[in-house]
């Protein structure tokens, strides 16, 4: 069932790849209509963590926030079909980069890095990051249950010499690089919710207290990686605009979760700039108020 699914959908999404961005956008306009008004794709947690993340808006700011979101949360996912086919040029010209000499005074250095982003403006086209490097990119991911479609995500991603891992293989393989001497960017986007009985940091998150993952601080811990944040912006319709911001080469010297805290209120900061282009239908506070005594 799993390739007959595939093999029926993968055309089509290939078909939609190919398509000039005018009329991609267009198709994600009418995509939007049936998303946010005829199916009402969880729109009710996206009102509720939007009243919740941000209790100062009046109603009318809140309920244009949703539909801001709505239409940029249709734009990524077409934005994700067109990586199928679009070119590297392109891509290039759409995912701008402002530091970075940055990574490569760090590729000078021989350091390897933990890269930390949030769930915020596009992390899709991340991977175009690799074009520009010396260093070997791996993602964090959560496998896709359909075999074939997650064969065919890891094949987009390792064209630009980017590499999906998941969280159990994590540490295996950056060992591995390690030892091998391998220069590695490693992306987390670290600003999910963990499982309850796995928490061990708690951290107040828009106002309300949460458990955070900090994975990605003991790795760049235990491996002597440089940590950093990308700051990613949404300039205009299909473009964006990335920085690197503080960039932290002794992170050993940290007291824990000092670092993951950090980061975690720059996530904040993005959100307050443009609430719109945050994730809101995962369930971020689903566990606040539930910090063990």
């Amino acid at each position: 069932m799993q390739f007959l699914a595939y093999i029926l959908v993968y055309p089509l999404l290939w078909i939609i790849s190919i398509l000039p961005f005018r009329l991609l956008y267009a198709l994600s306009d009418g995509f939007y209509v049936l998303v946010y008004y005829i199916i009402g794709y969880r729109k009710k947690v996206v009102l509720d963590n939007l009243k919740l993340a941000l209790p100062g808006k009046s109603k009318k700011e809140i309920l244009a926030i949703r539909k801001g979101f709505y239409h940029h949360l249709c734009d990524m996912m077409f934005e994700a079909i067109k990586s199928i086919t679009i070119s590297e040029a392109e891509m290039q010209k759409r995912y701008i980069f402002t530091n970075l000499d940055e990574i490569h005074q760090l590729e000078k250095e021989q350091r390897s890095i933990i890269l930390f982003m949030g769930h915020y403006a596009s992390w899709e086209w991340i991977f175009i990051l690799q074009t520009h490097i010396k260093h070997k990119g791996y993602a964090v991911y959560k496998r896709l249950s359909n075999k074939y479609f997650d064969a065919l995500v890891k094949r987009i991603r390792a064209k630009y010499n980017s590499y999906l891992i998941t969280t159990k293989d994590t540490f295996p393989t950056l060992i591995k690089a390690k030892k091998n001497n391998e220069l590695t960017l490693n992306g987390f986007v670290f600003d999910q919710s963990p499982k309850l009985k796995k928490a061990i940091h708690w951290q107040y998150f828009m106002g309300k207290e949460v458990p955070v993952h900090v994975g990605a601080e003991v790795l760049a811990k235990r491996l002597d990686m440089v940590t950093l944040f990308l700051k990613v912006k949404k300039v205009k319709r299909g473009y964006y605009e990335a920085t690197f911001t503080d960039i932290i080469r002794d992170c050993q010297n940290y007291p824990d979760f000092k670092l993951t805290d950090l980061y975690l209120n720059r996530v904040e900061e993005q959100i307050h700039e443009a609430p719109e282009y945050y994730f809101w239908t995962h369930k971020r506070w689903k566990h606040k108020g539930k910090k063990p005594l």
